[in-house]
């Protein structure tokens, strides 16, 4: 397996957006408003990851997008926080163990820029990567943090970094 994980590039795009919306209908979750499905940035990532203390990692094999996975620093988290966002991979990359290196991306990244937390928002029907997240050290909050704008997620988590 030679996966190569590397900032996103503004020609991702499209086939990111297709990745991401492509998770809801593989795990059967609503797509209603209030989640990444029918938020306007995701047909955008490269725009949205040029915010400061951002970033959006791609894993690719062969020239081949498998997924991504991004810290973000969301509004009116507490201080020194980021959120992992955007992870998702396409249904051939899962359960190789890409998401893990994408993740360990995000966390490294994290630390670099000074963030002592990661925050997460998810819904149950991910279970695969809500125990990705257990494992990774991540505990359940009882209320969501910050304004993400992703009323519809219902599993709130977070971790502090070494």
């Amino acid at each position: 397996m030679s996966i190569i994980i590397r900032e996103n590039k503004k020609e991702d795009n499209k086939i990111l957006a297709k990745i991401i919306r492509t998770s809801f209908h593989d795990f059967e979750v609503s797509c209603t408003n209030g989640t990444v499905y029918s938020d306007p940035t995701t047909d955008d990532l490269y725009s949205l990851f040029q915010t400061g203390k951002s970033a959006l990692f791609v894993a690719e094999e062969n020239g081949l997008i498998l997924g991504c996975c991004g810290i973000f620093p969301t509004e009116n988290l507490p201080e020194n926080t980021t959120e992992l966002v955007k992870f998702y991979l396409t249904k051939e990359a899962r359960g190789k163990g890409i998401g893990k290196l994408l993740m360990e991306k995000c966390v490294e990244k994290a630390k670099e820029l000074g963030y002592q937390q990661v925050y997460l928002e998810s819904l149950p029907e991910f279970s695969k990567a809500v125990s990705i997240y257990e494992k990774q050290g991540f505990r359940y909050l009882e209320k969501a943090l910050g304004n993400s704008g992703h009323s519809g997620c219902n599993l709130w988590m977070i971790k502090k970094l070494d």
